[in-house]
């Protein structure tokens, strides 16, 4: 700090519903003391924490996570003033005042808990990536701005120079459902990604891609390579935060609504995963065996699978915990829908990716429900517990399906024993009260019936 002659640390966390939180505190009040002392807080006023007479808390700043900020990031640029002091991010650890140990709200916490569960299960790491989508728009249009004919025809409130309903640039507009991996000039955000990895790769994030996605105005993607699950959770939410103070910079809006436009693709955030254990001082992965003439899946992924399926239900209450979740989760927009597996399949809930053959590194499995509403914490948390669960149990998934699951009859749908996800929020919050014991290792009672009271 004192050699980069930083001004302000910004100290941030999560409540458990993924909203970022953050203080700011003078570089000269910050001493050695402050990382075991931390700083107060009164946890009554942040959503999910404690009640008013249990209030004292503390955020402990966690060093691993300094970085120094670009200077537009936190500077206000839209009232006239563009004060950028040099500023610092920490992510913080919580804990409870008087001496009583860690914060069990704190989801950050419970993401540490599930690394350490997964060690006690014999394996020695995990790596998670995770595919970030998201709008970008030019402007946000109310109600009251719409014009009658608008309204009658239910057009879209959002306004993107890519959109139909606004450019009238001929072949260079992207028409609903025809954006994926769109190049310039009707992709009019390549540069804004570009920005937007380059700023990651600041916080020691890196980027495997950017592109256009389906959906029409201004749906992009940004690939986050694969890191542990605690760096991973921390990746992901310092990218959305970037993504936000990037258009906020621009003049425009991001949105990680799920489904903003009714009739177009809504927005995902597929979650890729794999186990690793070490033999004769090497790291393999636990997911791997070329034996296997289908997908080279091991027999610990097949449970893992197992498990992933088994609970489906009950994970979207984490993973798909707005009203808004449900309007993605539709047939026909490449939202899963049906509780299944298969390789190279993007019409069920778990797909195997296989781009390459022999590629032990790369062999994982991608979990595809979540969505940018969700706390990522907890939602590796949850589909961690959930694959161990089928580890631990030896839960052998049903055959893969290979086929359009959205194509399928009911009658098929039983021959294949296929089942569906939540069609609503309560559903999934009853799936969740009545399949919630493949959580307990890290996620008690408590907190799960206070995030489910939140929830609705």
């Amino acid at each position: 700090m004192k050699k980069s002659g930083v001004r302000w640390i910004r100290l941030q966390f999560c409540n458990p519903f993924g909203l970022l939180h953050q203080l700011s505190i003078p570089a000269e009040e910050m001493t050695k003391d402050s990382f075991i002392d931390g700083f107060p807080l009164d946890g009554s006023s942040i959503l999910g924490f404690t009640e008013i007479d249990k209030s004292d808390i503390l955020l402990v700043p966690d060093s691993k996570t300094f970085v120094i900020l670009p200077d537009y990031f936190d500077s206000n640029t839209n009232d006239g003033q563009n004060y950028s002091p040099k500023a610092a991010r920490m992510f913080t650890n919580i804990y409870n005042g008087y001496g009583e140990g860690r914060f069990s709200s704190d989801s950050r916490y419970i993401a540490q808990q599930a690394e350490q569960y997964a060690k006690k299960n014999g394996f020695t790491k995990s790596y998670w990536a995770a595919e970030l989508e998201f709008f970008i728009f030019d402007k946000i249009q109310s109600n009251s701005q719409n014009s009658s004919r608008d309204s009658k025809l239910n057009l879209p409130q959002v306004i993107s120079k890519e959109a139909p309903w606004v450019s009238s640039n001929g072949e260079d507009v992207i028409h609903l459902k025809r954006g994926y991996y769109r190049d310039s000039p009707s992709d009019t955000l390549t540069n804004f990604r570009d920005e937007v990895c380059d700023t990651l790769k600041k916080f020691g994030t890196r980027t495997i891609a950017h592109h256009h996605e389906v959906a029409t105005a201004g749906q992009s993607e940004v690939v986050l390579s694969y890191q542990d699950l605690l760096k991973m959770g921390d990746s992901f939410v310092t990218g959305v935060k970037t993504i936000r103070e990037i258009a906020s910079k621009r003049g425009m809006v991001a949105s990680f609504n799920p489904k903003p436009m009714p009739n177009d693709n809504g927005s995902a955030v597929h979650i890729n995963q794999s186990l690793w254990k070490t033999k004769n001082n090497k790291d393999y992965n636990t997911f791997y065996d070329p034996s296997d003439k289908y997908a080279e899946l091991s027999q610990t992924a097949h449970y893992y699978i197992g498990g992933l399926l088994e609970h489906a239900r009950a994970l979207c209450a984490i993973t798909n915990p707005s009203p808004q979740s449900y309007k993605r989760l539709v047939p026909g927009y490449e939202a899963p829908t049906n509780i299944a597996w298969g390789k190279m399949n993007r019409s069920v809930s778990v797909r195997i990716p296989a781009h390459h053959k022999k590629r032990p590194e790369n062999k994982r499995i991608e979990y595809r429900p979540p969505d940018p509403t969700s706390n990522i914490y907890l939602v590796e948390t949850a589909i961690l517990l959930a694959g161990l669960d089928g580890v631990k149990k030896k839960i052998q998934p049903p055959d893969p399906v290979d086929v359009d699951t959205y194509k399928l009859s009911k009658r098929e749908m039983r021959r294949l024993s296929i089942q569906k996800l939540p069609t609503s929020l309560k559903e999934a919050i009853n799936a969740i009260n009545s399949d919630k014991e493949f959580l307990k290792p890290v996620i008690g009672d408590d907190f799960l019936e206070m995030y489910l009271r939140h929830l609705v």
